[in-house]
């Protein structure tokens, strides 16, 4: 955890990467007592940005835990989100439709060579992988690698961007997620396959891709 946030912005960051949470796992995590873990949720639950329920456990007690609401998504960053949806809809109303893919195409090009000038010197999947989610990172995608269990015969590693910066313009412009997916695949074409297996856009809680290594 980055020692550099406060209490409550940890709260948040680790909610967006793990999902929903119980207020004594952070408190444990965090160093603190459970009941200060708990005012910072009361405190983000009046906002709007977090929500308590409960989970049935077996015969016991229902476990309470607490996840982010799509309201929390204005604690992160949105990419200039007004100007975004202004641009695409002034495109799409001035140019047309074919204009407005052209644009996209036109960044998409130029951020996989920005990508791909940054990866030239990384031949490993794992090694590309960590460098992209860097970068991704860097754009505010919260992006990280989980690398291949201990299974035998497991070598998939999982690309997930807990956070999407561009989220409510890719709502109105669905190229920019599908060039996103093509961006990666030719970014990795060379040593593995690139899946997309959870899609924020389609009702999941983050972006996530199976990345599986080229059988040599």
């Amino acid at each position: 955890m980055n020692k550099n946030l406060s209490t409550r912005e940890v709260i948040l960051t680790e909610l967006k990467r793990r999902g929903r949470l119980k207020s004594a796992e952070l408190a444990a995590e965090l160093n603190v007592t459970p009941m200060a873990i708990f005012q910072h949720f009361q405190q983000l639950e009046d906002e709007g940005a977090v929500s308590c329920i409960s989970v049935a456990s077996g015969r016991g007690r229902p476990t309470k835990y607490w996840e982010l609401t799509e309201k929390a998504d204005t604690y992160f960053p949105d990419a200039h989100r007004d100007l975004s949806l202004d641009i695409i809809e002034s495109v799409r109303e001035s140019l047309g439709e074919e204009a407005l893919d052209k644009l996209i195409l036109h960044r998409s090009k130029k951020q996989y060579q920005s990508y791909n000038d940054a990866l030239s010197n990384k031949t490993t999947v794992q090694s590309r992988l960590a460098g992209l989610a860097k970068y991704r990172s860097q754009e505010g995608y919260m992006a990280e690698v989980i690398t291949p269990s201990d299974e035998p015969g497991d070598d998939t590693f999982i690309l997930v961007e807990n956070h999407c910066p561009i989220c409510e313009a890719a709502k109105v412009c669905s190229g920019l997620c599908s060039q996103e997916l093509n961006i990666f695949q030719k970014l990795l074409e060379d040593i593995a396959e690139v899946e997309r297996t959870e899609h924020k856009l389609s009702g999941a809680r983050r972006c996530a891709y199976k990345i599986s290594p080229r059988k040599i």
